[in-house]
C-alpha cells in the first residue's frame, strides 16, 4: 500500500470535463498547474503493517467528530476511499475536486468547502497518518457539498420560525456508499434536486450573472405612469428597457403603441400584475427592478428547492404564498388552477409554509373562531356593547349557547373569557360553505369565503393566515372527481341539506403551502413576484453570510 516518498500530479485537461469550463475565474489558479493522481507510497524502512495501521488509526480518529461517516469507515474496515493507488481512486479525486470548483453554478458558496485547503493538504501528506486524515478531510468535503446540494445550506427554521420545514438529511454513510458502488462523476452530478423547476432555476441564474456582466438591462424607467398615447423620453426609456428585458423587438418608436402595450401586458402577465397594458406605478417599479435583486431571487429560490427535495406527490396541492394561487397537480401537471387569498401581512396573521395530507373537506361548516381571534377582535366589541356580533354564539365548556342578556363581558380578560366563539353552518359564514382539512398545529387550512370581492384585487394578503378559495366548489369537484364518477352532485348532495358534513377522501392528498417569489416555466420567461412578508430577503441575508455570491460564476 504504502511504498514510496514520491507525489505525481496528473496535468487537469479541462477538456475532459465541460464544467470546469464555466469556473470561477478566482479559481482558475486550482487548475492551472496539477491536480493529485496518485498518492505516494513509503519505501522508509516501517513495517508494512504499522503503516497500514498508522493509516487507519488516523481515519478513525479524523472521522470520529462525525457519527454516520465513522460508521461507513469502520464498516469499511477503515480503508482509503480517495488516497489509494488506481483509476478508482484517481476518478473520485477527479471527479470531487472538479465538483467543489463548481459549487457557484447551482448558486453555494465556494468558500466553504476549501478546495484551496484540500489541494494543500494533498501535497503536503508526507506519512500514513497524514494520507488518512487527507482521505476524511475529502470525505468531509464530500459530504458538505452532498447535504448542501441536496436538501440546502440553509435550516429554514433559524432564519425564519415561520417557514416550518425541518431541515431534510440522508445518512452520510450512504452517501459514501453510493459513490463506491457507482461512477463518481455521475453520483455528484445526480445529488441535486431532480424537479423540473431546479434545472430551470440554473439556467436562469447563467442567464442573469450574464446580463449583470454586460451592464444590466440599461437606464431605469421615469414617471409614475405612463400609458398609451404617451410619447416623449420617458416613452423611449420605457421601450429601450422592455427590449433590454426581451420583451420587445428593437423598434425606433417614440411614442406608446399598440407593440409596447402587448409588450407592457406581457411583461405583467409574467409579474403577476394586472393585464391592462398601462405602465402604471407598480409596473414602473417591477420594470425597474435589477437583474441583480432577480438573481438573489432566482439563488433563494433554488435553495427553497433543495428545502422541498422530496416526493410531493403524484396529485398533490400546491399553494405559493406569492402567486396567491392553489393549484391541483396530477403527475407534474396542472389540472386544476384558482385564485386565493392569503394571510394577512400583520405578524400574527402570515402564512406558514409547511406540508401536510388533506383528509377530508367539510361541507357547510362551523367556524369555530380562534381562541387569539375570539379574545383580540370580538371580546373587546362585547364588551362595548353585549349584543355585538350577533350572527355568533356564545358557547362554555359543556357545549351550552350562552345567552348574553345580562352579561358582564367587562369582568373578563384576554386570558379569562370562559366561552369558545362558533359561527353556524350559512353562506355568511367566515369560512364559507366548504372547507378543506389537512390537520396540523398551525391551524391552517384551505375554505370558501363570503368575501368575494377580494379575488379581484391584484394583492391578495387580507386573510388570518388561511387560504382562501376563489373556486371552492370547484375545487371540491376536483378533488372526488378521483372517487366518484359524479362529483360535482355528490358534492351538492351534501351541501343542498344546509347541515354540516364531513366528505373523506379516500386518497389523501399532500398539500405544499409554498413561497416562490422565481418560477421558471417549461416554456417562456422566467416569472417573478414580490416578496410579501419579506421572507426571501431574510433568506438571501442568511445565503450571503454563509458565502454565497451573485457573481461567483463569469462567463
Amino acid at each position: 500500500m504504502f511504498s514510496g516518498h514520491r507525489f505525481d500530479f496528473l496535468t487537469f485537461d479541462s477538456s475532459s470535463n465541460s464544467v470546469v469550463s464555466r469556473r470561477p475565474r478566482r479559481l482558475t489558479h486550482l487548475f492551472a498547474g496539477v491536480v493529485a493522481a496518485s498518492f505516494f507510497a513509503f519505501q522508509a524502512p516501517v513495517a508494512a503493517q504499522a503503516q497500514v495501521t498508522a493509516f487507519k488509526q488516523a481515519v478513525a480518529e479524523g472521522a470520529s467528530d462525525d457519527r454516520e461517516l465513522a460508521r461507513f469507515y469502520r464498516e469499511n474496515g477503515f480503508s482509503a476511499v480517495w488516497t489509494g493507488e488506481g483509476d478508482a481512486h484517481l476518478a473520485r479525486r477527479q471527479a470531487l475536486l472538479a465538483t467543489l470548483a463548481n459549487v457557484a453554478s447551482h448558486g453555494l458558496p465556494q468558500a466553504r468547502y476549501d478546495v484551496d485547503g484540500l489541494i494543500a493538504k494533498m501535497r503536503a501528506a508526507q506519512t500514513p497518518r497524514d494520507l488518512g486524515l487527507v482521505d476524511v478531510a475529502l470525505s468531509k468535503a464530500y459530504l458538505a457539498y452532498a447535504r448542501d446540494v441536496e436538501y440546502g445550506v440553509l435550516e429554514p427554521q433559524k432564519v425564519n420560525k415561520e417557514i416550518v420545514r425541518k431541515p431534510l438529511s440522508r445518512d452520510g454513510a450512504a452517501y459514501m456508499a453510493d459513490l463506491l458502488d457507482g461512477k463518481p462523476r455521475a453520483v455528484m452530478n445526480a445529488l441535486a434536486p431532480n424537479t423540473p423547476q431546479y434545472p430551470r432555476l440554473r439556467k436562469e441564474m447563467l442567464r442573469l450573472q450574464a446580463v449583470i456582466e454586460r451592464g444590466g438591462w440599461g437606464a431605469t424607467v421615469p414617471g409614475k405612469k405612463l400609458e398609451p398615447g404617451d410619447k416623449g423620453a420617458s416613452v423611449v426609456k420605457l421601450r429601450d428597457r422592455l427590449i433590454a428585458l426581451g420583451y420587445l423587438n428593437r423598434s425606433a418608436s417614440r411614442s406608446y403603441d399598440s407593440r409596447i402595450q402587448a409588450a407592457v401586458q406581457q411583461f405583467q402577465a409574467d409579474h403577476g400584475l394586472e393585464q391592462d397594458g398601462v405602465a402604471g406605478a407598480t409596473t414602473l417599479k417591477e420594470l425597474n427592478v435589477s437583474a441583480e435583486k432577480r438573481l438573489q431571487s432566482v439563488l433563494v429560490a433554488m435553495e427553497r428547492e433543495r428545502w422541498t427535495n422530496f416526493e410531493r406527490g403524484e396529485r398533490h396541492v400546491w399553494v405559493n404564498l406569492t402567486d396567491y394561487t392553489a393549484k391541483i397537480m396530477d403527475n407534474g401537471k396542472v389540472t386544476f388552477e384558482t385564485r386565493s387569498v392569503i394571510g394577512a401581512r400583520d405578524s400574527d396573521r402570515r402564512s406558514p409554509e409547511f406540508s401536510d395530507e388533506m383528509e377530508h373537506m367539510v361541507i357547510n361548516p362551523t367556524w369555530n373562531v380562534p381562541r387569539s381571534i375570539a379574545v383580540k377582535e370580538y371580546l373587546p366589541q362585547l364588551q362595548r356593547n353585549p349584543n355585538a356580533v350577533a350572527h355568533l354564539r356564545l358557547v362554555d365548556a359543556s357545549g351550552r349557547v350562552v345567552s348574553r342578556n345580562g352579561a358582564d363581558f367587562t369582568k373578563y380578560t384576554a386570558r379569562s373569557f370562559p366561552f369558545n366563539i362558533k359561527q353556524p353552518p350559512s353562506s355568511r359564514n367566515a369560512l364559507g360553505l366548504v372547507k378543506f382539512m389537512f390537520p396540523n398545529r398551525h391551524n391552517i387550512y384551505l375554505h370558501d369565503t363570503p368575501q368575494k370581492a377580494l379575488f379581484a384585487r391584484e394583492t391578495r394578503a387580507y386573510s388570518h393566515g388561511c387560504i382562501r378559495l376563489a373556486q371552492p366548489f370547484e375545487f371540491g369537484y376536483a378533488l372526488l372527481a378521483k372517487q366518484s364518477s359524479e362529483p360535482k352532485k355528490v358534492f351538492h348532495r351534501y351541501l343542498d341539506t344546509g347541515r354540516e358534513s364531513h366528505v373523506d377522501l379516500e386518497q389523501h392528498v399532500p398539500v405544499h403551502i409554498v413561497y416562490r417569489t422565481a418560477v421558471v416555466p417549461a416554456k417562456g420567461r422566467a416569472n417573478y413576484r414580490r416578496d410579501t412578508y419579506g421572507r426571501d430577503a431574510q433568506i438571501w441575508n442568511a445565503l450571503q453570510s454563509a458565502g454565497v455570491e451573485l457573481g461567483a460564476i463569469q462567463s
